[in-house]
């Protein structure tokens, strides 16, 4: 064999393995468009009880007002109030609480992230966070960890 089909043949598997590189990153893009799907299913799942769970604590807790969220830092609920308390010598001071529970976006680690922030009366008391895997996450552990979640903020908010 002479160096001229030495080349030519070096040059057929160079481009081959190319095409096996590119057929690769294209199957990789296929599954990352799978993830994404997944996430959003269940975004959606979870968002739409986060709404809902909201909607029930303003029922039971008058003077919230709702608000829903999506967009950069996620897609969710939240709720806040501003009340105005008397202090001593007849000096006013506002208060503000405000809950918010959200679904993070989707990011490269295939992860279903809620996260809620809960100020009572101009203190940040509640922060939480959970995620799981999103081919392992079950929407109704979600649920139930959102209405947990809210029953543990109502019950600082009326302690407070």
């Amino acid at each position: 064999m002479d160096l001229d089909d030495q080349l030519q043949r070096a040059a057929e598997r160079g481009k081959a393995r190319q095409d096996a590189r590119a057929a690769q990153a294209r199957a990789r893009e296929l599954t990352e468009e799978e993830w994404k799907r997944l996430h959003s299913q269940l975004r959606l799942d979870v968002s739409d009880h986060i709404e809902r769970s909201m909607r029930s604590f303003e029922t039971h807790f008058p003077g919230f007002r709702h608000e829903t969220l999506y967009g950069d830092r996620g897609w969710g609920a939240a709720c806040s109030r501003d009340d105005l308390r008397m202090a001593p010598a007849g000096r006013r001071q506002n208060e503000f609480s405000r809950l918010e529970i959200t679904v993070r976006p989707y990011s490269e680690y295939h992860i279903l992230d809620i996260q809620a922030k809960g100020t009572i009366r101009n203190r940040e008391l509640f922060q939480r966070r959970h995620h799981e895997s999103i081919d392992a996450a079950d929407a109704t552990r979600f649920r139930e960890r959102i209405d947990g979640w809210i029953v543990e903020f109502a019950e600082l908010f009326s302690s407070s």
